[in-house]
């Protein structure tokens, strides 16, 4: 492997609408299910909220939300509590775990780019909001077409998940990187980019392939170019936001922007 002429040692990925699962679908027809099987009905916008947290956080953060807390209480006779939180993620969890391999295509470009990266001496770390039993579910199936990452922090893995550091820094732990300004953080999510930010990585926002623009690979090529445009600069303005160094439409885009991090490391810039 030819040894990096940079300063980058690694790129660290989100999973589900960043390098695989075009539109971040898997949780949110599942997401729907199990508020569906206590009687409340929600959104698809609603679920997609909160995501890039771990999943019961979701959960929470959904309860939480006015006119839920009101269903719910309409429907069970009293205010959510850390019980109802419970009850739903139990639900929620084995339903994900079924749909999760299902859910599990790598995104158009993403292994060449990791190629492209492993090739400039780049370590290939990723972090996700699934649990490390579902992330089992997945694992194979982005391996057989190309994605393995170097190391794997889930939610479960550390004190707490998104939008603090914790899951980023284990995961540059893991792969021995620091400072973390030599890092780069990849997500499709307002708190995944806020992970990076929080952690003292650079940061990039995927904005076409993930939870934001929320359409999977056909549904997104059958858009029409002006309605593509409005949505992806939608989706591009809530990750520049969230606090994204850079936004590019999804990883195949990826190779411009680490050379362009790189050069503003080699001015002595930080994240």
């Amino acid at each position: 492997m030819m040894a990096t002429q940079g300063l980058l040692r690694a790129v660290v990925f989100d999973w589900a609408g960043t390098v695989v699962d075009h539109g971040s679908l898997a949780p949110m027809g599942v997401f729907i299910e199990a508020f569906a099987d206590f009687g409340v009905a929600i959104s698809v916008d609603e679920a997609r909220g909160p995501m890039g947290m771990a999943k019961r956080p979701h959960i929470a953060a959904l309860l939480a939300l006015p006119r839920i807390a009101a269903a719910w209480t309409k429907q069970h006779g009293h205010a959510p509590t850390d019980a109802d939180i419970d009850a739903v993620y139990n639900v929620f969890v084995p339903k994900n775990r079924a749909v999760a391999a299902h859910y599990s295509d790598v995104i158009p470009g993403v292994a060449e780019v990791v190629t492209a990266l492993r090739t400039r001496g780049l370590k290939i770390g990723s972090t996700t909001g699934y649990t490390r039993d579902i992330m089992a579910e997945i694992l194979p199936v982005a391996a057989g077409q190309g994605f393995s990452p170097d190391c794997l922090v889930c939610t479960g893995d550390t004190p707490d998940g998104r939008p603090t550091p914790f899951m980023l820094w284990k995961a540059l732990t893991e792969l021995g990187v620091y400072p973390p300004w030599l890092s780069v953080k990849v997500d499709d999510t307002e708190v995944g980019i806020a992970e990076g930010t929080n952690a003292g990585a650079w940061t990039i926002g995927v904005s076409v392939t993930g939870n934001v623009f929320g359409l999977t690979l056909a549904e997104t090529q059958a858009l029409a170019p002006d309605i593509f445009r409005k949505k992806r600069a939608e989706a591009s303005a809530r990750l520049t936001a969230a606090g994204a160094h850079y936004v590019v439409s999804g990883v195949a885009d990826l190779m411009p922007v680490i050379a362009a991090i790189e050069g503003r490391l080699q001015r002595g810039e930080r994240s």
